[in-house]
């Protein structure tokens, strides 16, 4: 699935408007903002029922290689600047808005920001529906905006099959790594594998993106250009000068025992393997925010976070932007991108690694993927628990950290309970 878009280079401005709707008329459910979406080009950014949705497409970038980050910042500061906007909200994710996902190595992947002709948004009580155009008498139809899609269609014959390497061959790939990571050659790498799926027909994305936000309520829920997922990491966040981030790393499977499972938190949580894995990214993501806050706020130690599938060691952090003239929420995220979660440490030295070792291409797994405004404000996850779909095939991914006391067998184990959230999506 590709984006039916052009690379709008042109001076033409948009014009964008947003206007109030009563949050009844988007409905209370969970998916209620993902019955909207029609089939074609769609995009989503959402958690716990609220967030951003959006489709067609009135303009659109194209970026690859190092300088991926910079060209699609300078594109939407150029494109923000140019627009006309009249904004009735003025809240979060309303005005001119753009939705992007970036690849995580400079080659090979290509990443995407794009500009929605409409997009409809629900936060707490207040709901909204933008519409972008660069003509003025295509912005009218609410009523058609705000009427629910073509049905959803399930995913017809899926099956499943091992991707560049297979649970063996993966797991001499991680005795690799603790044998470099044993030798002093780094301090921790983060490795990933891929299943693939395939269908009998072409996937409806929105499929998988409903039962997501529905299994996986407080995670991150998102779609832009064939790549989707539920993360459940906020790479980072601004919002009206305050920068936070949420901070995974270290994890352990549920039994669906409630007993059982808090035992196990209790042994996460003192997990010597674990916290120093977390320490490792903590520290990672606090270096790369503090030239750009005045102020930070950094636990000492971090909480364990429940999901339905696994538990995660997490540390929120938060500081006050200085510079946010001149770094948008954007520019944040290439500052950490990647960071000790996704990718290792020494940064350098892991990355190396994993283009040696895994085997495969990331594409957009584990690069930043989120939403912007006109004003540099918004929110960038990265890119897990996530798949991309192309026409009848999704290529799952699911990564781990390696460090010196790190076991193949367990890691494969992680990395199958990983797998969970995109795979049960693609049932029926």
């Amino acid at each position: 699935m590709t984006l039916g878009a052009r690379a709008d280079q042109s001076a033409t401005p948009l014009v964008a408007r947003t206007v109030a709707v009563p949050a009844e008329r988007i409905g209370a459910a969970v998916d209620s903002l993902v019955e909207l979406l029609p089939e074609a080009d769609p995009v989503a950014w959402l958690r716990r029922g609220d967030g951003l949705v959006g489709w067609g497409v009135a303009a659109a970038l194209r970026a690859s290689g190092p300088d991926r980050f910079a060209e699609a910042d300078t594109w939407w500061s150029a494109t923000a600047a140019r627009a006309v906007v009249r904004d009735d909200v003025e809240a979060p994710g309303t005005g001119l808005v753009c939705f992007g996902s970036f690849a995580f190595a400079d080659q090979p992947g290509t990443s995407t920001l794009v500009v929605p002709e409409v997009v409809v948004g629900r936060r707490g009580d207040v709901a909204w529906v933008t519409t972008v155009s660069a003509w003025l008498d295509r912005l009218d139809g609410l009523d058609d905006v705000l009427t629910a899609a073509t049905p959803l269609r399930p995913p017809v014959g899926v099956r499943f099959a091992d991707g560049h390497l297979n649970g063996e061959a993966w797991m001499s790939v991680v005795a690799d790594a603790v044998a470099r990571i044993g030798a002093g050659a780094l301090e921790k790498v983060v490795l990933a594998r891929d299943l693939v799926a395939t269908t009998d027909e072409p996937v409806d994305v929105r499929w998988p993106l409903r039962r997501l936000a529905e299994s996986y309520p407080t995670c991150w829920t998102f779609h832009v250009d064939g790549f989707f997922g539920a993360t459940p990491e906020l790479l980072v966040r601004r919002e009206r000068g305050l920068v936070t981030s949420r901070v995974l790393a270290g994890t352990i499977r549920r039994t669906g025992d409630d007993g059982r499972d808090l035992a196990l938190a209790a042994t996460l949580a003192r997990s010597s393997k674990d916290l120093e894995e977390h320490e490792y990214a903590v520290r990672s993501v606090a270096e790369a925010l503090e030239p750009h806050c005045g102020s930070m706020n950094v636990p000492e130690a971090p909480f364990v976070l429940h999901l339905p599938n696994v538990m995660h060691l997490a540390t929120d952090l938060a500081g006050v932007v200085h510079d946010a003239d001149t770094a948008s929420s954007l520019a944040l995220a290439a500052s950490l991108h990647p960071s000790a979660a996704v990718g290792g440490t020494p940064s350098g030295t892991a990355t190396a690694l994993i283009t040696e070792l895994e085997g495969m291409p990331r594409g957009r797994f584990a690069g930043p993927v989120g939403w912007m405004a006109a004003d540099g404000d918004g929110e960038w996850g990265i890119g897990l628990r996530s798949a991309q779909v192309e026409g009848s095939a999704v290529r799952l991914y699911a990564g781990c950290g390696i460090v010196a006391d790190s076991d193949p067998e367990a890691e494969l184990a992680e990395s199958q309970a990983k797998f969970v959230p995109v795979r049960d999506s693609l049932g029926c």
